[in-house]
Formats: structure tokens, sequence, C-alpha cells
């Protein structure tokens, strides 16, 4: 069939955001022309180093970073509402990406983030691409927000996670959706259980000493029950987006090995992207076809 423009949409994620990358990859290797691109939080920044044509030094760049190199990024911060300032990597990226106008790039592209002030939607479309960019990507409680122009601004994913409703169409494009907000949380919980029995048949002396000390519910406690309430709300809130906006192509990958800060696994990751997205195409192109 003959291929089209594409209006690419990318979700929040953390380091699941990653598999974009490889969406991308996989929409370009079939012949797709990405014509436009809106992104939330991880998707905002993959969608905007696109967008300024660094995506593959970027993914290059993405290959030597490991825990260590995760940490000297890492600009712990002592501030009341934050424990990561985030200037460290936003400058490492620039070092590749030049900080450019939104207006001036070579495709449209728009970045989702959230005024906490007066819990609303803000859309970037002009100015500076990594004040988009790292405004977008504040994670609550983990990233400083971003004061701006009277505004306290958070992660986008807490009111649009994928944002199929802002990107710029024309006629006759695709709207293709890539969203990696989703945990496959049944088969974590089997993987867990796995890994818990492996644990007690274990003749290891240390393993089983460990095994005594080792509370049986050591694993839900008050971290992973906010966190996982607050992955549940982001995802509900995809869904329905992807039900008020339906998207030509739905990418949807939902992960059980891989977690938000799971960054120095991006070769992995943007191959479940590459796999998933031509899974998704193959899909779509059937349905069309006559």
């Amino acid at each position: 069939m003959e291929k089209k423009d594409v209006a690419l949409v990318l979700s929040s994620g953390g380091a699941r955001g990653l598999a974009h990358i490889g969406a991308i990859e996989e929409l370009e290797a079939q012949g797709y022309r990405i014509t436009s691109i809106a992104g939330c939080s991880m998707g905002s920044l993959i969608g905007g180093v696109y967008a300024a044509g660094k995506l593959k030094e970027f993914r290059e760049w993405m290959r030597m970073i490991d825990r260590k190199k995760m940490l000297e990024l890492t600009d712990f911060s002592l501030g009341f509402n934050h424990i990561v300032k985030g200037t460290r990597i936003i400058e490492a990226i620039m070092e590749f990406v030049p900080d450019v106008p939104i207006e001036d790039l070579s495709i449209p592209y728009c970045a989702v983030a959230t005024d906490w002030k007066v819990g609303r939607e803000v859309v970037f479309r002009k100015g500076s691409l990594f004040q988009a960019i790292r405004a977008s990507i504040s994670l609550p409680a983990f990233f400083e927000p971003v004061q701006r122009d009277g505004m306290i601004l958070i992660d986008g994913g807490v009111t649009n996670p994928i944002p199929l409703n802002r990107v710029n169409r024309h006629e006759g494009d695709i709207l293709v959706g890539v969203d990696v907000s989703g945990h496959d949380y049944a088969m974590q919980w089997e993987e867990k259980q796995a890994l818990t029995e492996r644990r007690k048949r274990s003749t290891s002396f240390s393993q089983q000493i460990i095994n005594k000390l080792r509370p049986d519910n050591l694993e839900f406690n008050h971290y992973t029950l906010l966190s996982r309430v607050s992955s549940l709300m982001i995802r509900q809130n995809s869904i329905l987006m992807e039900q008020l906006v339906h998207p030509d192509v739905l990418v949807d990958i939902q992960m059980s090995r891989y977690g938000g800060f799971d960054y120095d696994k991006s070769e992995k990751l943007i191959a479940v992207g590459r796999e998933k997205t031509r899974q998704a195409l193959s899909k779509y192109i059937t349905s069309v076809q006559p």
C-alpha cells in the first residue's frame, strides 16, 4: 500500500519512553513520513530531539549510559519539593542537540506540561525547545518544577499523558500514538512470585538466612503503593484519551521487565518499540487493504 504522512504522538513513561526511538525508526524503515509530532514527558524529549534532527546522535549517546553515568548526570538537591534539579541532564543533551525555537524546527512540534498552581494542561508550540522539554519531564517530587510566566510547571503526564488531541494534522495523514504508560502488572506479579519460590527452595545458607529475615510483604510498602496508584491513574487517563481521539494506529506497549528508571537498558527498550510498532503497522495495513 501507499505509505502516508504520519502525525505522531509519544506518551509519558520515563525510561520506557526510549521505546519511542524504536517506534520512529520502524515508521521510517517502512516508508512513512513523520510530518508533525507531539509529546509528553519522555515523549516530549524523544519527539523534540527527533524534530531537531538529532535522534541518531541521541541514540548513540544513550548507548553509553550505565548506572555510573546516570549517577553522574543526577544533580541531587535538598529542595523542599524535589530531590533532583534536572539541569545536568538537559545540559548534557544540549552538547549535541542545540536549543532552538520550537517554531524553527523542521516539522511542527509541541510538548505538554502541567501548571501545578491552577491544575491545567500547558501546551508549548513556540519558544525554547529545551525549556519546553524540561517543563514536560518535571516528574512531581523528583525533578525541580519549572517556574515560568507565573506558572509552576510539572510533568505533562499528570494532565495529558498521550496528547493525541494536540498534534498538528493535515488532510490525508494518519494519526499514530505510541503509549508506553502501561505496565503488564499480571506478568510482573507472576515473575515476582516465581522469584520468591526460587528463593524459598534455595539450598544456599546465606539465602536461607535472608529468607528468615526478609518480611513476606516487603515489596508492598508506602512507596510501591503510591507509585502504582500514580501509574494506574496515568494509564487510565491515557486510555480515556485514546477513546476520545481514536488514533489510526495505536502502539500500546505494556512492559513487565522495564521500569521508569531503566535508562541503562536503552537498546533493549528500543528493540521492544520497533517490534511493537511493526506489529501495530501490520495490523493497520491489513485493516485498510481492500
